[in-house]
């Protein structure tokens, strides 16, 4: 069996969860600073660090390193600085099996969705981010000298969004599934010979593409600043004046423009706000925390960006067919069934 190592956040204690996993890919690839990303689905606490879920396995390969992964929403930003700092000269490749990913090296945008292959180089800055949603992905990690490829074309890969359902892609694709999958079948002496395959279907990869120098589609682009703005606007929900103008303000674009851009997805711009809004509203009147439950209802509606409680109140009850204050008093009942404290 090849040499592995796992990590499961639910193994530490809540409060340690999300550091320890942010050491832990400092540690798997370079440097970076990493911030967690609220979940759109409710149940896991108001602060999007606490209760952070993330697994990941670490399978090496000899000088390559492959880890299959499923975690929450994240930012990695490696700066300048960071560079200069620390340059391990690795690549990094990720498989999105699922979610959906969006990264920038400056002006350049690309955005990532399933069976795409996200490349990124430690000796450049960059800032990825995934959705709103948990993320699953087979990351690699090569040093730059086993691509054997020069310098300059190797580089022309990072940015593009390259494609893991055909061509050589694929046959990587297929190959990084399948050894994740499971690697009982293989021997410690294996490992380096299949770090080589990695390193050879890696390199046949930055050559095809590099080759075909594809161009990125305005439809790419749009992908890219949509889920970009979604992120910014579930940063910013306790903000009252997080208005369509202010949105398009942030990212330098017309309203008109982010208007067509939820239009895309059948949304309106204040019709997703609100809904983020008392998704989390929701979440935090039902959690089981008890900090949360002894917060006052209109400081809960508030916090995300309803400022008055009428309003609120109103907005919730339309959303969930019940007022705030009774969606509580239910779930307190509830729980005190549960827990045996008062009789069925």
């Amino acid at each position: 069996m090849l040499h592995e190592s796992v990590f499961r956040s639910v193994d530490l204690p809540v409060d340690a969860r999300f550091e320890a996993w942010a050491e832990l890919l400092r540690q798997t690839h370079a440097p970076m600073d990493l911030a967690p990303i609220p979940l759109s689905t409710a149940g896991r606490g108001h602060h999007p660090a606490a209760d952070y879920h993330a697994h990941q396995r670490l399978i090496a390969l000899g000088d390559v390193t492959i880890w299959p992964a499923t975690f929450d929403p994240i930012v990695f930003r490696r700066t300048p600085r960071m560079v200069r700092q620390s340059d391990p000269e690795t690549f990094h490749l990720s498989l999105l099996l699922q979610g959906e990913g969006a990264a920038s090296w400056g002006r350049q945008q690309t955005a990532y969705e399933a069976q795409d292959f996200h490349v990124n180089c430690t000796s450049m800055a960059y800032e990825i981010l995934t959705g709103t949603e948990p993320v699953t992905t087979v990351g690699v990690e090569i040093p730059r000298s086993l691509v054997a490829l020069p310098a300059r074309k190797a580089d022309q890969v990072i940015g593009s969004r390259l494609s893991g359902r055909e061509g050589v892609g694929a046959l990587l694709a297929q190959f990084l599934m399948r050894l994740a999958e499971d690697t009982t079948p293989y021997g410690p002496a294996d490992a380096p010979r299949l770090g080589t395959v990695v390193a050879d279907l890696v390199t046949a990869l930055f050559g095809h593409v590099a080759d075909t120098e594809p161009q990125l589609t305005p439809e790419a682009h749009r992908r890219t600043l949509l889920l970009n703005v979604k992120v910014f606007i579930r940063r910013h929900l306790g903000d009252p004046d997080l208005t369509p103008a202010a949105i398009a303000a942030a990212h330098h674009i017309s309203r008109s423009y982010l208007h067509r851009l939820f239009q895309s997805e059948g949304l309106t711009v204040a019709t997703y706000v609100r809904d983020q809004r008392l998704r989390n509203a929701y979440r935090d009147l039902t959690a089981p925390d008890p900090e949360l439950r002894a917060t006052p209802i209109h400081a809960i509606g508030a916090r995300w960006g309803f400022p008055r409680a009428a309003e609120f109140s109103r907005a919730f009850r339309t959303a969930y067919g019940v007022p705030p204050s009774e969606l509580r008093s239910r779930v307190a009942v509830e729980g005190a069934v549960n827990s045996g404290l008062v009789a069925n």
